[in-house]
């Protein structure tokens, strides 16, 4: 061997290295080992980031290390798991300003005391995270500022994600669980001699403004709220647990559609882009021009009853936006169960790409969803004269419910929400996938970061869907027919690697929902982990309400366009 083929291969065996230490985002995890110095205790390999392994009692220092100097900011999920030998925490890392920057933190706890620090003093979303963890996994968080159950009664016995878990176990909830906190006092005593105009209200759980069962425990001085405590759990349904009992290939995608289910296509894109990628499954062009349009035909049907449901919740028209918008929500819903069959639960992604092409002739779906676009704009500026033209609307929540970019980064808020505060990110343009990358459409936000900015990102959003979806029909009418490829060659089985990790992300309509995996070497997950965009949401919402009124309190609530089969799972 010459010289100069020696130090040839020297070079490209250097620049594989290289590119081995150096992730997606131009994230240098050589100099991330170095900046976390002796916190780092192990290295792993995830499919999506490498990942750290931090010891208990220093995750504070670790994580804000990681954020402070490196840049992470975003809290975007943590996963609790347990293994035979221990238990695990893993915050996975990222940053709103560049998504493709991805990083994990595991953090492993002692079989016979699983004990970890909280990184609530770091990332306040971390706190209603730590909570689920507790709740369903059993690990405790020293440091924690409230660490209880968040999903399942106080009284409930065991952790159900927990291995020695007893599903049969006979769970009875006491009826002092109900009683009002307050032990029968509606005031509370100040250091006056006529007390103080401290009040206790229960809105909820059952009740028009809440969109589901949820309870939100409030306090108010005078007629302003002091503070306020969402209550969730009443919807938990073990989504997780049932998805780790599905397979791959079949079993698993059907569920997303039932989490957040007033915009649930772009749902099953979370579960079947961790599996692709997790499977290294490549999915075929056309299909992946199909998923783009499904998808934000699905999120036009969520944004269109977030509008219509806000108007309703602020000043109770029911005649005029409300109507309108479940009248165009309709005509979305006959166009999807035209392309897949079904009219709520979809079903429409497969592992590998989608059920079926679009309907024949195809000539006359192509026209029905045209003349839908035709009459969008005209419909859209209908919206617009009617909530800036109406003074009750404006006065209700212009200036009311505001939240900062920064609050909502430390919370974890993303989509409309994070958007309408000026934070500027979004996955389908930060962490690329599908045929979003090949069209032409913005990412949409407002400054105000009040509920009037909220509702303005989602109307126009609506706007930009349908540009997408315009530009999709042009790409599938021109398609060679002898190209048309609607699945890749998936195995009839799908075993990954054992201990292969996965965590990916897509952009619903609510904003970032993730979905973590981890594969044991069989055909269903060993652990698998839904990030809900409106868990993080609704975390927020004291943020938005303390110092309102009662009323901007429903309008907040209304604006963040939760779902509670999302918030529970």
């Amino acid at each position: 061997m010459s010289t100069d083929e020696s130090t040839s291969e020297q070079s490209e065996r250097a620049e594989g290295t290289r590119q081995e230490r150096v992730g997606a985002g131009g994230v240098d995890y050589d100099e991330l080992e170095e900046l976390l110095g002796e916190h780092a205790i192990g290295r792993e390999s995830h499919v999506n980031a490498e990942a750290f392994v931090v010891r208990p009692d220093e995750v504070q220092d670790a994580l804000s290390l990681l954020r402070d100097e490196a840049g992470f900011d975003h809290l975007s999920c943590l996963t609790a798991q347990e293994y035979g030998d221990r238990y695990e925490s893993i915050y996975h890392l990222t940053s709103y300003d560049d998504r493709t920057r991805e990083v994990g933190v595991v953090v492993p706890a002692a079989k016979d005391d699983p004990v970890s620090e909280s990184a609530v003093p770091v990332y306040e979303t971390a706190n209603w995270h730590e909570r689920e963890a507790y709740d369903l996994v059993g690990i405790e968080y020293e440091g924690h500022p409230d660490l209880r159950r968040i999903l399942l009664p106080e009284t409930w016995q065991g952790h159900p994600l927990a291995l020695d878990y007893d599903q049969d176990r006979p769970q009875v909830v006491s009826l002092r669980e109900h009683k009002n906190p307050l032990a029968g006092d509606t005031r509370g005593q100040g250091e006056g001699e006529e007390g103080s105009d401290t009040m206790f209200l229960n809105i909820g759980p059952h009740h028009p403004a809440t969109h589901g069962v949820l309870h939100l425990k409030t306090t108010l001085d005078g007629e302003q709220v002091a503070d306020v405590e969402p209550d969730i759990g009443y919807l938990h349904r073990c989504e997780e647990q049932m998805a780790q009992n599905g397979t791959y290939r079949h079993q698993i995608i059907p569920y997303a559609d039932r989490w957040d289910y007033t915009s649930n296509l772009p749902n099953e894109w979370a579960v079947a882009r961790a599996i692709e990628d997790l499977a290294d499954i490549d999915v075929p062009e056309y299909a992946e021009v199909l998923r783009t349009m499904s998808v934000e035909l699905g999120r036009m049907l969520g944004h269109f009853l977030a509008v219509g449901t806000f108007a309703l919740d602020v000043y109770g028209d029911f005649t005029a936006i409300f109507m309108y918008a479940i009248q165009d929500r309709e005509r979305i819903q006959n166009i999807l169960e035209d392309l897949t069959g079904q009219r709520m639960m979809f079903y429409y992604f497969r592992v590998g790409g989608v059920a079926w092409d679009v309907p024949e002739p195809r000539e006359e779906f192509f026209e029905k969803v045209r003349d839908f676009l035709e009459e969008l704009p005209e419909a859209i500026q209908e919206y617009y004269d009617l909530t800036t033209n109406n003074e009750i609307l404006q006065m209700r929540t212009v200036d009311t419910g505001r939240i900062s970019a920064e609050t909502a980064k430390d919370y974890g808020c993303t989509g409309p929400v994070a958007r309408a505060s000026g934070v500027d990110y979004d996955l389908r343009r930060d962490d690329p996938y599908g045929y979003y990358e090949n069209l032409d459409w913005n990412v949409v936000t407002e400054e105000a970061g009040d509920n009037y900015a909220r509702l303005a990102v989602r109307l126009r959003e609506i706007e930009e869907s349908a540009r997408i979806v315009e530009q999709c029909l042009d790409l599938l009418e021109d398609w060679p027919e002898d190209d048309r490829t609607l699945q890749a060659n998936v195995p009839r089985t799908l075993k990954p690697e054992s201990d292969t990790e996965i965590y990916r992300a897509v952009e619903i309509a609510k904003g970032e929902l993730g979905v973590y995996i981890r594969s044991d070497g069989t055909d269903s997950p060993a652990r698998f982990k839904i990030r809900s965009p409106c868990f993080h949401n609704l975390s927020a919402l004291p943020e938005m309400s303390v110092g309102e009124y009662v009323p901007d309190l429903v309008a907040a609530l209304g604006s963040l366009d939760i779902v509670l089969g999302s918030v529970d799972r």
